[in-house]
């Protein structure tokens, strides 16, 4: 498979602490790779490096062999990468439709057309309804969609989701997860998703990554690494990692449920950073 981004022994320090702990990635064109680990790990942190909202300390990130770190989100947009937030803020004083046209104003540069481009995706993410409402009317499940129509409008190569079925209801998270598939089979991106739902991360990914302590600790297919007995220790705990692998992989599995998922299928909770660690870096990161 072609290797559309790649992200070079990737290290952070905030302070005397090391966010992220010389990462490598690949994620493969039209692929899903998971990252999964505790609270504090460096998942959202490695998302901001290679997303160019802050640069890494060492390491690069690349796209189709193109360096794209250590300039701007801007930059890192335009090249084609674009990341959704763990807590979505759209503009409050703007309606849905115009929320979605700054981002497909921002990707390109190219307002001729926003206004067509924003709506197309607002059909896609079955938002087009609300269309002329302010974001405040909306569900969460309906803000984290429009998160991702904003995304989409920027017309991105490869896609960051953080956490964007987390936290709502089965039924919402039912759709959220098609929605990620639709993305990935009709719109052709590369999509690196990070997720505390577990049934979601073993029926969406391809691959998954583990971070812990900022250091990668397992890499494979989902069946593979709930099985590793660093990541059980790390982060899932005995009997989630049982529930995990007993499910099936990505292909012709059933959409998976939220967080508040049957007890046959726990959520392994996100475990708390020790008291020793902050759990955040400067600007809110982890």
């Amino acid at each position: 498979m072609t290797v559309i981004l790649r992200a070079e022994n990737l290290s952070k320090r905030f302070g005397g602490l090391k966010a992220v702990d010389a990462v490598e990635l690949e994620l493969n064109d039209g692929e899903i790779l998971g990252v999964i680990g505790p609270n504090g790990a460096g998942k959202t942190t490695l998302f901001s490096m290679i997303a160019g909202s802050i640069p890494p300390t060492t390491g690069r990130v690349l796209l189709e062999g193109n360096v794209i770190s250590g300039g701007s989100p801007r930059r890192a947009v335009r090249a084609g990468v674009v990341r959704t937030h763990q807590i979505v803020r759209p503009f409050q004083n703007l309606t849905v439709l115009e929320n979605v046209m700054v981002g497909a104003i921002y990707g390109k540069a190219r307002p001729l057309g926003a206004r067509e481009r924003a709506l197309e995706v607002l059909d896609f993410c079955s938002l087009r309804d609300r269309a002329p409402q302010l974001p405040g009317g909306l569900t969460l499940a309906g803000r984290k969609r429009l998160e991702l129509a904003r995304a989409l409008a920027t017309e991105p190569r490869v896609l960051l989701l953080d956490e964007v079925i987390a936290g709502v209801n089965p039924a919402e998270a039912l759709h959220m997860a098609d929605l990620i598939r639709s993305v990935r089979e009709k719109r052709g991106l590369s999509i690196i998703l990070i997720e505390h739902v577990m049934p979601a991360v073993m029926r969406l990914s391809d691959r998954v990554i583990v971070l812990d302590a900022g250091k990668k600790i397992a890499e494979g297919k989902p069946q593979q690494v709930v099985k590793d007995s660093r990541v059980i220790a790390a982060y899932l705990g005995e009997s989630a990692s049982a529930a995990a692998s007993a499910q099936p992989g990505p292909a012709g599995s059933p959409t998976p449920t939220s967080g508040a998922a049957p007890a046959s299928l726990p959520t392994p909770p996100a475990n708390p950073t020790p008291a020793s660690i902050p759990k955040k870096g400067p600007g809110g990161h982890q």
